[in-house]
């Protein structure tokens, strides 16, 4: 391995990428591997998609930077794209889900005191919520061993139970101004919120005036099927950040929001550099209508029903998995009480095998493959991971 000249907060894969091509990468080493981690849910069509590609090399050959003194074509038309296909009236385009998150955070204190004046201010949160790793974000996330070291934090934050209604319903008052859910936690475990949760929180957040914030930076641009998640409920929020796939890859992340929220960002209140540049917007634009095709769409349920059938095999031939859950293209298996904790074990036999997955906290295997996938790349993962399982066993 090469000298490492990065601070030492992540630990590194034993292998080192250089090339990527729709689900496959190869190393250094010219070793070749089969991705179905997506680069944790960012890759949704793949590695160097030619029309990405391509939207990105148009552009570069055009305009680069310009900053927010002005506005461009190309972050215009991805607006309007997200605008004219979801909830939202209005876009802020910054780097990140944690950039999305920290303003759509800072909208809806924002919408609050412009309103209702400096004492609504709380926000309510879920217990094991990954929002970020800004002081904020990681402070409304609800998962303390990545906060309690950068204290004191920000104020005004309550967790609640995920999926726990009646703990929602006490959590709430007059002074709540947002609520921010995942529609499925994703880094905690790949847990789908109920239906049922959803709908308390809008009706909650209706009866006590306050955003409902829904955090689909890793379940938006259609990795569960639809090209948000909250579509499948049918719960509409006030406040959507995105990021992740938005991009396919590109770094680019987004808050949208309605023509109620959206005027207390008004001149000045909040700001990025590098937010809607035109590199970014060209590519996200380009993904978007390759996305929100209904034949991708209809590609993901139907790739995320074999996965899932295939990782349900594996549990019951293995009994490794107790639990195999989530939704399109976001899929974790849940590790049976025999082999808790040990996640990122199996992850290591599965890459020795030349197959690329993830983890989602200690005890999930999580799946965020390329939407897409096709049959023969979802049988040769099924396998490898199987293989992996048995040598792992074998080992342990």
């Amino acid at each position: 391995m090469m000298h490492n000249y990065l601070t030492p907060n992540f630990t590194f894969a034993p292998m080192i990428p250089a090339k990527g091509l729709g689900s496959r990468v190869w190393d250094t080493e010219g070793r070749e591997y089969l991705d179905l981690a997506g680069g944790i849910a960012v890759n949704a069509l793949g590695h160097c998609h030619p029309v990405l590609v391509q939207a990105l090399t148009e552009q570069a050959h055009k305009l680069w930077h310009v900053s927010n003194i002005y506005t461009t074509e190309a972050a215009q038309n991805l607006a309007q794209k997200l605008v004219q296909h979801t909830f939202a009236d209005k876009v802020f385009f910054c780097n990140s889900g944690a950039e999305a998150n920290e303003a759509a955070l800072k909208l809806a204190r924002k919408y609050a005191r412009d309103h209702f004046g400096a004492e609504k201010n709380e926000i309510i949160a879920c217990v094991n919520a990954f929002h970020g790793r800004t002081l904020f974000t990681v402070s409304v996330g609800g998962q303390p061993k990545y906060s309690q070291d950068f204290a004191p934090l920000p104020q005004g934050i309550t967790h609640i139970p995920f999926n726990d209604c009646a703990a929602l319903q006490q959590a709430i008052s007059a002074k709540t101004c947002a609520v921010i859910i995942e529609p499925i936690q994703g880094e905690s475990g790949v847990l789908p919120a109920t239906d049922e949760f959803l709908r308390t929180a809008r009706q909650l957040c209706d009866q006590y005036q306050a955003a409902l914030i829904f955090d689909e930076v890793q379940t938006g641009m259609g990795r569960t099927g639809k090209l948000f998640a909250y579509e499948h409920s049918g719960v509409l929020p006030d406040i959507l950040s995105s990021a992740k796939a938005l991009g396919s890859g590109f770094p680019i992340g987004a808050m949208l929001t309605t023509n109620q929220f959206a005027p207390s960002f008004s001149v000045g209140t909040h700001g990025s550099t590098f937010g809607g540049n035109p590199l970014a917007c060209a590519v996200a634009a380009a993904a978007f209508d390759l996305i929100q095709n209904p034949q991708t769409l209809n590609h993901v349920q139907q790739q995320g029903e074999r996965l899932l059938r295939g990782l349900q095999a594996i549990g019951a031939e293995t009994g490794v998995f107790q639990a195999v859950r989530g939704q399109g293209l976001l899929i974790g298996a849940v590790l049976a009480e025999a082999y808790q904790g040990r996640a990122s074990e199996i992850t290591a036999a599965a890459l020795q095998q030349g197959l690329m997955i993830l983890v989602a906290g200690g005890n999930v295997l999580r799946f965020a493959p390329s939407l897409l996938l096709n049959d023969e790349d979802l049988a040769l993962g099924l396998e490898k991971l199987r293989l992996a399982i048995h040598t792992w066993l074998a080992a342990s």
